[in-house]
């Protein structure tokens, strides 16, 4: 009899536990999965971490979760940075026409090579190419990404050396 009595007390103490851990999870912060580079490359990243402006596009950074010097946002979910991703499949020699993408699209702005990848209706996805370690920037919500690579574009020229990541 006794232990039945401590089970009610249990249960509607587990249930708000399960509540809160519910709409901390769902309160519309964004996430960013972190990637795990050589040392080489996450020095690179510090760096770049270091020279992120504080506004791109007009919108405030605001890190995603979990933080992580790899990673960094601005408005949320509406600008993703993560530094040190591996090569994108879709970043092919363009002399080689049967690995062309039509939807992989390589461009440059303000001095900085970028691969854009349309993710959806509204989002791309840029990486850059021909700097020492791979910077991948999500830009959703149908936002003109020219400014927020423009606005990137001076930290990346700083921070990540031209050459080619390993």
């Amino acid at each position: 009899m006794n232990s039945f009595r401590h089970r009610h007390a249990i249960l509607p103490a587990l249930a708000v536990l399960i509540t809160a851990a519910g709409c901390s999870s769902a309160d519309g912060s964004a996430s960013a999965a972190v990637p795990s580079p050589d040392a080489k490359v996450t020095k690179l990243c510090r760096n770049l971490d270091k020279a992120l402006p504080a506004k791109v596009d007009g919108e405030s950074r605001d890190d995603p979760e979990p933080a992580s010097e790899l990673t960094a946002g601005w408005g949320g979910v509406a600008i993703i940075l993560r530094c040190g991703v591996t090569r994108p499949p879709k970043m092919v020699d363009p002399r080689v026409a049967d690995g062309a993408d039509p939807d992989a699209v390589p461009g440059g702005v303000n001095g900085v090579d970028w691969l854009m990848e349309k993710q959806g209706d509204d989002d791309y996805r840029f990486t850059t190419a021909n700097r020492e370690a791979y910077v991948e920037v999500e830009v959703t919500d149908g936002r003109d990404s020219t400014g927020v690579l423009i606005d990137l574009a001076p930290a990346v020229k700083e921070a990540i050396p031209k050459g080619i990541a390993s």
